[in-house]
């Protein structure tokens, strides 16, 4: 259950809104789950303490109204240690100690509500680390004719601020890549790198930070466009658990495969959108595909638990579907209309090594900037 519709559930129940059927399954929800039956309680005693402070918030300002009232009745006698005025004012001393405290228990409250909100969501959970590089080890290099590395000037303006790195692969031949929004985390400058460290620059033509996809555009007239893709972009392909799955990607400098299985159709605490992975994934893995056996793409690598070794989260390529479909439906001038993600595999059946050398020259460094 998604933790806005949650909280409109418990104070739904709380208030006893809920119809008879619908209070029988919240309950067995609550009694099944510590965690909700915990939140309850919690949120009930922050009502509780919200009414009350309230209630004392409501007889202060009676309090004043009154004695506003009085002085302009004349009832009062502003003179005198005994005046009505000054029993006014001992009687709302007496009150704002309570009232103190009944704003302090409601603060703390309302702070471990936000904190139990905090711990068990799927996107903003401090369980979970985002695959982003946070170093720029990036050396602009590309191989001269004489097959010797050499050192060339980079592409980006003289006032470019490094913001993060990831990864990231072609979902159309023309120059179209798919990686992580976090991947980029504001920044407004993108360059990516091939395989050979040859450098071009690219524009951001679009970032869903609640998906976590952005789609970028190589705009740079080095590029030579491929005649199409090797592998295909799956849509609503089955995934099976224990599925081997591989994926390349950009942890370091050079191009790096990494393997392993599906341990999971659904993601970090039942989200659907993704699924996870038992494999290793590094910092600058973000964004990266995810291949099965056929050269298909299936995912996009986006997180890492934490806690638990070799515990990693894709989200599944139907997002990248969605993205493109809404766009197109929403903007007709799009540069998005002219995608047109690979529905076939020319790699089907081949080796893995032979796999990865038509795969390798798709997948990119990314690297993201701010003007200083």
């Amino acid at each position: 259950m998604e933790d806005n519709l949650l909280l409109q559930a418990i104070e739904r129940y709380l208030e006893g809104a809920m119809l008879p059927a619908e209070k029988a399954y919240f309950e067995e929800l609550r009694k099944n789950t510590p965690e909700i039956d915990q939140m309850v309680v919690e949120h009930s005693m922050f009502i509780h303490q919200m009414d009350n402070y309230s209630s004392r918030i409501s007889i202060k300002n009676n309090l004043l109204d009154i004695h506003a009232k009085l002085l302009a009745q004349g009832d009062l006698n502003e003179g005198g240690e005994l005046s009505a005025k000054g029993k006014v004012v001992r009687m709302w001393n007496k009150y704002r100690k309570v009232t103190a405290i009944a704003a302090v228990v409601g603060g703390a409250i309302a702070l471990v509500i936000s904190g139990l909100f905090t711990y068990y969501s799927p996107v903003n959970n401090s369980r979970l680390q985002e695959l982003k590089g946070e170093i720029e080890n990036v050396k602009n290099t590309q191989r001269s004719q004489n097959n010797q590395l050499k050192d060339v000037e980079s592409k980006l303006p003289k006032d470019a601020r490094f913001n993060g790195s990831g990864s990231g692969f072609l979902i159309d031949a023309k120059g179209y890549i798919v990686t992580n929004e976090h991947v980029l985390n504001g920044s407004s400058l993108v360059n990516v790198y091939n395989n050979k460290g040859e450098e071009f620059t690219a524009d951001i033509i679009y970032r869903d930070k609640e998906r976590d996809i952005a789609i970028l555009k190589i705009n740079d007239e080095d590029y030579k466009s491929l005649k199409s893709l090797p592998y295909s972009i799956t849509k609503n392909k089955e995934i099976d658990l224990g599925e081997e799955v591989f994926t390349l990607g950009y942890p370091r400098n050079d191009i790096t495969y990494n393997k392993g299985d599906l341990s999971a159709k659904t993601g970090y605490k039942g989200d659907s959108s993704t699924f996870q992975i038992q494999m290793s994934a590094n910092p600058g893995n973000s964004g990266g595909p995810v291949f099965n056996k056929n050269g298909e793409v299936i995912g996009v690598l986006s997180t890492r638990e934490k806690q638990a070794e070799g515990v990693t989260f894709a989200i599944g390529t139907k997002s990248i579907y969605n993205v493109i479909d809404d766009l197109k439906k929403s903007d007709t001038a799009s540069a998005l209309q002219k995608i047109k993600l690979s529905s076939s595999s020319s790699i089907k059946g081949l080796d893995r090594k032979d796999q990865i050398k038509k795969i390798e020259d798709c997948i990119f460094l990314v690297q993201a900037y701010n003007k200083k």
